[in-house]
């Protein structure tokens, strides 16, 4: 394996400014490690001395290039956020009388998950009756639902649809049953 050498130094793109030392230099939380069996050295691929550095590139020291262009998050790409769609959830479903998500005896809470920034969220019973409707505007990717209706009345148990639309992607169709406790008023 003369030929084929592991590199884990790097090189800053000439186009990236770092910061001072002091504002921690390079702006991200990124670690690399590299465990290789062969100390880093310089290598020459032709019979030469690696002291010689006249005709080197990069003094001797491996030098590879990568670059995450063509795998990096995008933006606005609507066959993407097609494909998502089928991401979208309701947790926990079902649900029965219990959340992780609940914070105390009397609160109630499920999560609708993997939503884009901005879509529409709307809760039917199975009547076709309209429960709640959420205009999601954020960058957060989910939506609590405090299981109450738009008049902030605590829903009855049964199912429910949830209808998401997402603006020029589409929509989303999920059908959530839901189990709901007595009102605990001894507690209070």
């Amino acid at each position: 394996f003369r030929a084929c050498t592991w590199v884990g130094s790097s090189l800053v793109n000439e186009d990236f400014e770092l910061l001072s030392p002091e504002e921690g230099l390079i702006p991200n939380d990124c670690r690399v490690k590299l465990r290789v069996a062969k100390e880093y050295a310089k290598y020459s691929p032709t019979q030469q001395s690696v002291e010689e550095t006249e005709t080197s590139e990069n003094f001797w020291n491996p030098h590879y290039t990568f670059t995450t262009r063509d795998i990096a998050a995008g933006t606005g790409d609507v066959a993407v956020l097609k494909d998502v769609l089928n991401d979208i959830n309701i947790v926990p479903n079902p649900y029965y009388a219990y959340s992780e998500y609940e914070s105390n005896k009397i609160d109630n809470r499920v999560k609708i998950t993997n939503l884009p920034e901005q879509c529409t969220v709307t809760i039917y019973n199975v009547n076709g009756t309209l429960v709640r409707q959420y205009q999601k505007a954020d960058p957060q990717t989910s939506l609590d639902w405090d299981l109450k209706n738009h008049k902030n009345i605590p829903i009855a148990g049964g199912v429910y649809i949830i209808h998401v639309d997402v603006p020029e992607a589409g929509e989303k169709i999920l059908k959530w049953f839901g189990v709901m406790r007595p009102v605990d008023l001894d507690n209070f």
